[in-house]
């Protein structure tokens, strides 16, 4: 038995989104069913929605970023009740035994973990993402949103927040500590929330100064325009952590010239294209050049809970089911601050 629910999907890799219905399956023990409210669009919906990232799982229902009320429980549900408020990040399930799944980061399970859509679960099933009116997730990859965050505002936390809030905890972002983050997206606009409200000197690092007065205004101190080459110079060992946001080919080893003796230059983009660097440009400083994914489900609720303390939300663009397909060319001209939010009270309207 399943329950069916309206939906946006891909049909084919590149084709536009269009109004669909697909199943939910029934609650299981360990279930909760979420009446969506809001679904953010992460620029990974589109590399995956294109075929970007090799073969994908079509009709596809993007979103990984999932803010809603609880519907219904599981009968060995306990954490949550009707009406709670809740999220649903990048992950829906995981093998629960590893090492990894044991530590609460998830996200490295040895079985590895499924994915909110465009993967296939543990029983089997394909799995379909938050552009959709309902979903149904195990209980143990659900938050809680507090009530001190809008859901709108809350969604897009799911990855952007997640994703930018596990390195700078990791590479200690704190008072005393620079932070330089590369480019005020999607991502990089909650990174500068977040580092501020950690108390560290946060600086933004942007093709130009299009933007630095939302910078400012989002919690950094400095923003320097990387187009022009004196800004290398400028702040040559200036940073103690460098959050690198953007999905693009940079030049590596002018950015690590930015960082202290010890500092940390930490990749949470993903281009397509190889990144080079010298050897040197880390052994001269013994610097570190590091990657992070997202962050296990402590973390994520950690990080709701920080976000609620310090009043940090997305900055969003609210935008209902007809508009997707636009919302997409948008993101891909970098037409947005900061994130487009799907109202998904309007689709199958």
């Amino acid at each position: 038995m399943s329950t069916t629910t309206h939906a946006i999907a891909a049909p084919t890799p590149g084709a536009p989104l269009a109004p669909t219905t697909i199943a939910r399956r029934d609650l299981r023990p360990d279930d909760v069913l979420i009446d969506i409210a809001y679904a953010g669009i992460c620029h990974s919906d589109i590399h995956q929605a294109k075929g970007d990232w090799g073969e994908g799982i079509f009709p596809m229902v993007p979103g990984h970023e999932i803010a809603g009320v609880v519907a219904a429980v599981g009968s060995d549900v306990t954490k949550y009740q009707v009406g709670d408020r809740v999220g649903v990040g990048c992950m829906v399930d995981s093998c629960g035994e590893c090492e990894y799944c044991q530590q609460g980061t998830e996200q490295f399970c040895v079985q590895g973990n499924v994915q909110t859509y465009n993967g296939v679960g543990f029983d089997g099933e394909n799995t379909y993402g938050g552009y959709s009116k309902q979903v149904v997730v195990k209980d143990a990859f659900v938050c809680r949103i507090p009530d001190g965050i809008g859901l709108d505002v809350a969604a897009p936390l799911l990855c952007a927040g997640i994703t930018t809030y596990s390195p700078l905890r990791q590479w200690g972002a704190a008072p005393g500590k620079r932070v330089a983050v590369i480019g005020l997206g999607g991502l990089g606009h909650v990174a500068v929330k977040l580092a501020a409200a950690m108390g560290a000197e946060v600086t933004v690092l942007s093709q130009s100064l299009k933007k630095q007065e939302d910078g400012l205004k989002l919690g950094a101190q400095d923003y320097f325009a990387t187009a022009d080459e004196s800004t290398f110079e400028t702040l040559r060992g200036r940073f103690d952590l460098i959050l690198n946001t953007v999905s693009a080919n940079l030049p590596v080893d002018a950015y690590l010239g930015l960082l202290r003796v010890g500092g940390a230059m930490v990749n949470v983009g993903a281009p397509g294209e190889p990144l080079s660097y010298n050897a040197f440009s880390l052994l001269a400083g013994n610097k570190v050049l590091a990657g992070s994914m997202i962050g296990g489900l402590p973390e994520t609720q950690e990080m709701l809970d920080f976000c609620a303390e310090h009043g940090i939300g997305a900055e969003i663009e609210l935008i209902s089911a007809d508009q997707v397909n636009t919302a997409y060319e948008r993101v891909e001209n970098s037409d947005v601050r900061y994130r487009f939010d799907i109202d998904t009270a309007t689709i199958g309207a």
